[in-house]
């Protein structure tokens, strides 16, 4: 009785924090049916008066953000795809290489996390300057592939994994890369998913070194394309059901991923990766 007792109210407790942490969703989304008058209403109502559905896609028709998503997702999934396979490499090396000079390298790199990433905005800047890159996407995906998180994240899965398979795969003459793709990446693919979730999820609302980096408007992610909105035709006010529309476009695909990959995503966070 008292363990149902306690399961019922860790039940209710979970379902109250859910429920804050999806007000302000739910209020959003509600929002793209209201008038501006609606929403600054007192006391405040959830539903709308009235679903004019017919306004919500008028109001999509105008809003322009396919490019600005476009923009976003393309960058968001071929950099987080270079990133893991460059991080996976990497890893690879730290764990199955038997090499003093690896393991200080890594302890090197892992240091380079506590360094603010605003610190290396102005070098990282000139180099892609230099190097032709800045203003295009190519140069955003490129500055974003080398990763001290996804590094340390995959170093810990293969570190859990069983050295004999690795070791079984060159007895029988497998190379690295044959190796990293029929050992490595079916035993770690709960951490892999679970880097790319993050790793999309950062980059495709990464706004402060985009707005450094790209200066030409329809190179825009869906953040800097959102803040347009807001100071260009939005006003900060004038018309917030098309402002709530925007916000509600923005966060579909990163939805979409993680109902995707959320089995390989919760298996990787309850570290049950590098094991069969």
């Amino acid at each position: 009785m008292k363990k149902n007792l306690l399961k019922g109210i860790k039940h209710l407790f979970l379902i109250f924090v859910s429920m804050v942490f999806a007000f302000p969703f739910v209020w959003m989304i509600f929002g793209m049916f209201k008038t501006n008058n609606e929403i600054w209403q007192e006391p405040y109502k959830m539903l709308p008066d009235h679903f004019n559905f017919g306004e919500v896609f008028a109001n999509l028709g105008a809003l322009h953000f396919e490019t600005y998503a476009f923009n976003s997702i393309f960058v968001g999934i071929v950099g987080s795809i270079l990133m893991i396979f460059i991080a996976l490499m990497f890893s690879y090396a730290i764990v199955f290489m038997d090499s003093k000079g690896m393991k200080i390298l890594f302890w090197i790199v892992l240091g380079t996390y506590m360094l603010p990433s605003a610190v290396t905005y102005v070098p990282a800047f000139v180099i892609l300057a230099k190097l032709k890159l800045s203003d295009t996407l190519t140069g955003l995906i490129f500055s974003n592939l080398a990763s001290v998180f996804a590094v340390f994240w995959l170093r810990q899965s293969l570190l859990k994994m069983d050295r004999s398979y690795v070791e079984a795969a060159r007895i029988d003459g497998a190379s690295h890369m044959e190796i990293m793709r029929h050992v490595i990446f079916p035993l770690n693919k709960s951490a892999i998913y679970t880097v790319f979730v993050l790793t999309f999820v950062q980059q495709y609302n990464s706004y402060m070194w985009p707005s450094i980096m790209l200066k030409s408007q329809e190179k825009y992610l869906i953040s800097q394309g959102l803040r347009q909105f807001f100071i260009q035709d939005g006003a900060y006010g004038m018309n917030w059901s098309q402002i709530m529309l925007a916000s509600t476009v923005a966060i579909l695909p990163i939805i979409v991923i993680f109902i995707l990959t959320q089995k390989w995503f919760l298996t990787g966070i309850k570290e049950e990766s590098g094991s069969k």
